[in-house]
């Protein structure tokens, strides 16, 4: 049973949505190989809610832009660490992350670690 989550929200501009895919696939692959228990990417479908906060507003997308919701499943909040770090000294990771050819501005990304209270 999981009882960590890490978890992501991104704008993606809706042009770099395939070049985002290939990275997400790659990053896929490499955490699950270090011992994730899940790896989910999800693109924004139904985003223009009347309730709430809808993603887009609240990461500020620009116009031509879409929202990325994405999370990790770990066995604890250990097991992430440990399997963070692995990911982090993987090479495969280092060559897919220039920041001169990324599919989205890294600085705008939002993430967080969660304790799964409800499952």
């Amino acid at each position: 049973m999981a009882n960590y989550v890490d978890g992501f929200v991104i704008p993606v501009p809706k042009n770099k949505i395939a070049a985002y895919l290939s990275t997400a696939k790659k990053g896929a692959k490499i955490w699950r190989e270090h011992g994730a228990l899940d790896y989910k990417e999800c693109v924004g479908d139904d985003l223009s809610v009347k309730f709430g906060l809808p993603f887009p507003k609240g990461i500020r997308a620009k116009s031509g832009e879409t929202v990325v919701f994405s999370y990790i499943v770990f066995k604890s909040r250990a097991h992430r660490d440990k399997v963070n770090a692995k990911v982090m000294k993987d090479p495969r990771l280092a060559a897919m992350c220039d920041p001169n050819d990324m599919p989205f501005d890294c600085n705008r990304m939002l993430y967080g670690g969660f304790k799964v209270i409800v499952s």
